[in-house]
């Protein structure tokens, strides 16, 4: 099974809209259309979920295809790099912590 990245989309389009688009080129196991956190509106991308065979028919049938007047920019997904977690940057640790006010 391939992610797809679909760019570029309308900020109307639906999940169903999507799944429809797509499901002509094979068989959809998911759709995420991807929301702003803070604001709930769409982002303009999401993600699509196939098969290996229909993931490449997809792509190279829907990538600059007009929808809702926007060319889709649609390709394998690529894997997002682990961001650096934890780690105080830095700050020098001085002994414990002395509760002052």
């Amino acid at each position: 099974m391939k992610k797809l990245y679909v760019g570029n989309l309308p900020f109307s389009a639906t999940d169903a809209e999507v799944t429809e688009l797509f499901s002509q080129h094979g068989t959809v196991h998911s759709v995420a259309l991807i929301n702003d956190r803070e604001t709930g509106r769409p982002r303009g991308f999401g993600f699509v979920e196939m098969d290996d065979d229909a993931a490449q028919a997809a792509i190279s049938a829907l990538d600059g295809y007009e929808m809702g007047g926007r060319p889709l920019r649609v390709n394998e997904a690529q894997e997002r790099p682990r961001r650096g977690g934890g780690g105080g940057g830095g700050y020098g640790g001085g002994g414990g912590r002395r509760d002052r006010w």
